[in-house]
């Protein structure tokens, strides 16, 4: 492309967004010699993540959903969108009571301790909801009746007699997730009773092989029991429909291979869905019964209940109703395939008979094993978020895993060696040495200023701003992986320029020269930390910190720094020693 064409992200009809700081004295504008950097019109979105339930702590693997929707969230920001990240703790349900039990607390109690802990783990990896809540709340219980109201009213809602396992030695009839046995599709052993988690297969408990009680290890016996049902082969159609064109812009909610899957339960045809379950039980009372509902009915309501709180929070009470029912914003979900029944079935047809807005996208993640294998506690590889948190720093983590995430339901490996392996090539020796390498020279053996880049120089940095619109497109698609690639290439080129250079012998021979090496080496990593931002924000702000500038916005790419002063270097990232890392990930965690 030429150098005066213009550079815009998106499809959309884009507005030209002018830098909101600083001097053209120390940001020398590029409008009239390079291309400028536009953005699309702007959008009101909303994002949820699946709701962390409330009977333990956050782990490594709840981190790869919350993390990838944290910096999709970041990126929308970052580009000037209006972005709001809702998410709140699932605190229903019969283990959360056995639990509170055990602990010799009430639920009410046990869920509130939970959700510091949660809310504290989610805020060291850099996880920035823009509120927090919890499904127990007045909001929800409100919610869920008004819905569970409208269906019945709309014919949706059926009453039938069931078997169901029950737990003799504990009392109580046991929900899915507390029944464990085989897949009767597919034979995996020590699977929920719901659905498998190697084969996705969904099912009845009563069709699990050789069942157990997961609380105390006995065989459960069958019982009959009154039950409520919301009749989803009713809305099957609309629900099809959705899938096939109800997304964004027309198009389907949801990615091909997701849309593949789905077609399977379709084929098979929708079941009807028990939405209640028999006392004792944590929960909300279902009106006129003396029944509760099921975990997840209102455990999804969540994401309108925290809207609502918020909104009546922050002074705008109205606006939750602008979001889920007019339809002025796009609703974003982020999910792992473990719950698509839920979010892609279950929950449009609560939506529908709530006369709800349905969501503009389903994304869907795979799960995180751990050097090729699942998560355990006895081979010392359950990691939760905290214990990788007190011996490294939660940043790499982040990189790490998005580095590694396609936007698809593939899942995700972290292998330790890989682990320490990438974080030492990229971020350390691609992009921190950038700044380590130049800023000792400009602070030490200068005046501590930048000054100009050489016309060498401007093609490079213009060729890294060319990188603008590919790189938004993959922040857009969640495709991380192609973003950390499409910045590594960059700082490739970058590095490469530096070492030819070596503006550290030009230094006193030809200083006027190195000042341009060195001018042209720190605005491109300045162009870099704007990519990184919504994956690495604690070492963008450290880098910002050390050029002297504002935390970057995507408007940043149209500018240059010249005659600015920067701080003396500090260390902005630490190499990792593998037997350090293993020491520290596979003991004690």
């Amino acid at each position: 492309m030429n150098p005066d064409e213009t550079l815009f992200f998106g499809a959309i009809e884009p507005e030209l967004f002018l830098p909101s700081y600083g001097a053209l004295s120390q940001k020398q504008s590029l409008f009239s010699s390079r291309r400028c950097i536009l953005l699309p019109t702007m959008r009101k979105i909303l994002v949820t993540s699946a709701l962390p339930y409330a009977n333990g702590p956050i782990h490594i693997g709840h981190l790869v959903e919350y993390i990838q929707t944290d910096v999709w969230v970041r990126f929308q920001k970052l580009v000037g969108n209006t972005c709001h990240y809702m998410c709140a703790d699932d605190a229903h349900g019969t283990p959360i009571m056995l639990s509170a039990q055990k602990m010799g607390m009430t639920p009410e109690a046990m869920i509130k301790t939970v959700s510091q802990e949660h809310q504290r783990d989610f805020a060291t990896f850099g996880i920035a909801f823009d509120y927090y809540y919890s499904t127990h709340s007045p909001e929800n219980k409100t919610l869920a009746s008004e819905v569970y109201l409208k269906a019945k009213a709309k014919g949706l809602i059926a009453q039938r007699e069931i078997a169901q396992y029950y737990c003799e030695k504990d009392g109580l009839f046991l929900p899915d997730r507390l029944i464990r046995g085989s897949c009767p599709k597919c034979q995996a052993p020590d699977q929920y009773g719901d659905a498998c988690e190697k084969c996705s297969a969904t099912y009845d408990p009563t069709q699990l092989i050789t069942p157990t009680c997961a609380h105390c290890g006995s065989i459960p016996v069958l019982k009959p029991s009154s039950h409520y049902f919301f009749q989803l082969s009713k809305l099957q159609d609309a629900i099809q429909d959705w899938l096939q064109k109800g997304g964004q812009n027309g198009l389907p909610p949801v990615r091909s291979e997701v849309a593949n899957k789905l077609q399977e339960w379709f084929d098979t045809g929708i079941k009807d869905w028990d939405i209640s379950r028999d006392a004792p039980y944590f929960g909300f009372q279902i009106p006129d019964t003396n029944k509760y509902f099921y975990v997840w009915m209102d455990a999804p309501l969540g994401y309108i209940a925290t809207t609502q709180h918020w909104a009546q929070e922050h002074g705008n009470p109205a606006l939750w109703q602008d979001i889920w029912q007019r339809g002025n914003y796009e609703i974003h979900h982020v999910i792992g395939k473990d719950i698509l029944y839920f979010h892609t079935l279950f929950w449009p047809a609560l939506l529908m008979a709530g006369d709800f807005q349905l969501p503009k996208h389903v994304h869907v993640h795979g799960f995180l094993t751990v050097n090729g294998e699942k998560m355990s506690k006895s081979r010392g590889t359950f990691i939760t978020a905290a214990h990788f948190a007190e011996h490294l720093h939660p940043e790499y983590l982040r990189y790490y895993l998005m580095a590694k995430c396609n936007g698809g339901m593939d899942d995700i490996d972290l292998s330790l060696e890989d682990f320490v392996t990438k974080i030492n090539a990229e971020v350390v020796n691609k992009v921190v040495n950038i700044g380590s390498r130049l800023g000792s020279i400009v602070t030490k053996k200068r005046e501590g200023k930048l000054t100009t880049p050489d016309p060498t120089g401007h093609e490079l940095l213009s060729l890294i701003r060319d990188k603008a619109t590919d790189i938004a497109t993959h922040y857009e698609a969640m495709n991380y992986l192609k973003v950390t690639r499409e910045i590594m290439a960059l700082a490739d080129q970058l590095n490469v320029y530096i070492d030819s250079a070596a503006p550290w012998r030009l230094v006193t021979t030809e200083p006027a020269t190195a000042d341009a090496v060195c001018c042209t080496g720190l605005n491109g990593l300045r162009y870099l930390s704007v990519y990184l931002a919504p994956l690495m924000p604690t070492l963008t702000a450290g880098i910002s910190a050390f050029l002297q500038i504002p935390i970057p916005q995507w408007t940043d790419l149209n500018t240059l720094l010249t005659n600015q002063p920067i701080a003396p270097y500090q260390h902005l990232a630490e190499r990792l020693d593998l037997k350090t890392v293993e020491k520290a990930l596979t003991h004690g965690s």
